[in-house]
């Protein structure tokens, strides 16, 4: 890139565009090799999840990012192509944490009932230590549709995968993984937003254990 290239380029993102006078594309996206590398992915990430959830995609801008994660820009686009590249990688990133995060807090879990319970606790804590997760993903539906999509497909499969092993093993009821699956989600998302962004005054395991009973005995008076 010429100097007169990184000149055009540094002016349009201080205004939060997206440059499109860059005569070569750095190779964007891939996971860097040394930890040192992974250090400052990990720094763009934490400062553009800030970014994109205080002012949303179009008013982010790439300047304020690098400032915030203390590089330069021309570090930037080591890492990233463009302001949709990272937005989107941090998409994918926010599934990765929240499934990570979720998985340690459920690993010494007896049974399934009993890692739904946890795992809905953990979730509420974790949106509370990261509120800006659901303005970044839902702006993710009109921005990058495809990563949208693919954020809850990843905990979908990943649901039914243990609904269908819980199951075998007699922990659950035999049923419908997929159907389960994207409704246990559907519960974790209103009730992490409820509970989690909206108004956090109630205890997370609180809020689990009355979910985790609706889960396990439903609406059926009888049924418990």
């Amino acid at each position: 890139m010429n100097q007169l290239s990184c000149f055009v380029q540094s002016c349009n993102e201080a205004e939060g565009g997206d440059s499109a006078v860059s005569s070569t594309k750095p190779v964007a996206d891939a996971t860097p090799k040394t930890a040192r590398g992974r250090r400052t992915r990990q720094n763009i990430l934490d400062a553009a999840e800030k970014e994109f959830g205080e002012r949303g995609f179009h008013e982010a801008a790439i300047n304020r990012i690098t400032e915030s994660a203390g590089v330069a820009m021309g570090t930037f686009y080591v890492h990233f192509e463009s302001k949709e590249s990272i937005f989107r990688a941090l998409v994918s990133h926010m599934g990765q944490l929240t499934r990570r995060w979720i998985a340690e807090r459920v690993a010494d879990a007896p049974d399934r009932l009993t890692a739904e319970r946890l795992g809905l606790e953990a979730f509420i804590e974790f949106v509370r230590q990261h509120r800006d997760l659901y303005r970044i993903v839902n702006e993710s539906q009109f921005v990058a549709p495809d990563a949208y999509h693919e954020y809850y497909s990843e905990f979908a499969k990943s649901y039914q995968r243990r609904l269908r092993e819980a199951a075998a093993k007699g922990e659950i009821s035999q049923g419908d993984d997929e159907q389960r699956a994207w409704s246990l989600i559907g519960i974790s998302v209103f009730l992490g937003m409820r509970y989690g962004v909206w108004d956090d005054s109630r205890p997370a395991s609180e809020v689990a254990k009355g979910a985790a009973d609706f889960i396990e005995f439903g609406l059926k008076p009888e049924a418990r």
